[in-house]
């Protein structure tokens, strides 16, 4: 799973990768948690645009927004056919920028996990597969609200050493084919397969991580691994 990622320098993010001209007010975030506000890159009207949906997906036909809780992350092996994705990984796919994600490992003797940060080898950006839905109560009045999930496939190997799941991450070249709705299901398990180990690293930071109030620096510092 991936239960909390950052955007620590969004400045950093290149806009005509994404294949977009601006960027709504953004700030670092270095421990977002589900139920935040999430960037998220989508197609929309016949246009691409960067815009904020709400991390944990509300199915159109939810009769309640609180199922979102239970929906942050999504597994590619499966998206295709659970009601509550299928339709969003049809033809609404959204990509979702970080330059940190965090997974915690099992330690031997220790009920405490010990969390990791992972990154590009380089620190810059990367774009996580999405999806999103529009969910509106039924006779309310207003607008709705925009909810969003993560995909999730099986890790590579470094990642096997910390956890037995990771996001999917879609590499620049693919941006197109992955936000595209007429992309087939063929080429997009293709797209959603585990990245290679390479492209990664990954170090062991403190217990702080696990605080979402603690949205700062802090929760990247390295710390020796727990044994």
């Amino acid at each position: 799973m991936c239960g909390r990622f950052g955007l620590t320098r969004p400045e950093r993010l290149d806009l005509e990768r994404f294949g977009i001209r601006e960027l709504p007010p953004l700030v670092p975030r270095f421990n977002i948690p589900p139920g935040s506000d999430i960037l998220a890159v989508r197609e929309r009207d016949g246009g691409r645009r960067a815009d904020f949906v709400r991390w944990g997906l509300v199915p159109a036909w939810a009769k309640d927004p609180d199922i979102g809780a239970r929906m942050a992350n999504a597994r590619a092996d499966t998206a295709f056919e659970k009601p509550a994705f299928r339709s969003a990984m049809k033809s609404r796919r959204c990509l979702v920028p970080a330059d940190v994600f965090y997974e915690w490992q099992i330690v031997p003797g220790q009920t405490r996990k010990q969390p990791h940060a992972i990154r590009l080898s380089g620190g810059e950006p990367f774009a996580m597969a999405g999806l999103w839905e529009y969910w509106k109560a039924k006779d309310a009045e207003g607008e709705g609200m925009v909810t969003g999930a993560l995909l999730t496939t099986e890790a590579n190997a470094l990642m096997a050493r910390i956890h037995d799941r990771m996001p999917v991450i879609i590499a620049p070249e693919h941006y197109d084919a992955w936000l595209d709705p007429r992309t087939p299901a063929p080429a997009l398990r293709d797209l959603m397969q585990p990245c290679p180990s390479e492209w990664l690293e990954a170090y062991p930071i403190s217990l702080m991580v696990n605080n979402p109030r603690v949205d700062d620096a802090r929760v990247l510092e390295p710390v020796e691994p727990a044994r």
